[in-house]
């Protein structure tokens, strides 16, 4: 396929570098996993294993306890 590249001259797509995912259905594309702003931490009060974006590492039932 010839296309314009803007400039009035033409130029060809590159063929030869197919798209891997081109053959597959839409919801069988390979997708970027995202990278989530949690972390896991565990809660120095009561062991609970939990993921969070807040800067303490209590949880929240702990957090209450120490007020």
């Amino acid at each position: 396929m010839n296309r314009s590249n803007g400039r009035g001259e033409r130029r060809r797509d590159c063929t030869c570098l197919p798209d891997p995912s081109g053959p597959l259905p839409a919801d069988l594309w390979p997708h970027a996993e995202k990278k989530s702003n949690l972390r896991q931490v565990t809660c120095p009060g009561c062991g609970l294993v939990y993921r969070t974006n807040r800067q303490t590492d209590l949880c929240m039932d702990c957090e209450r306890k120490q007020r």
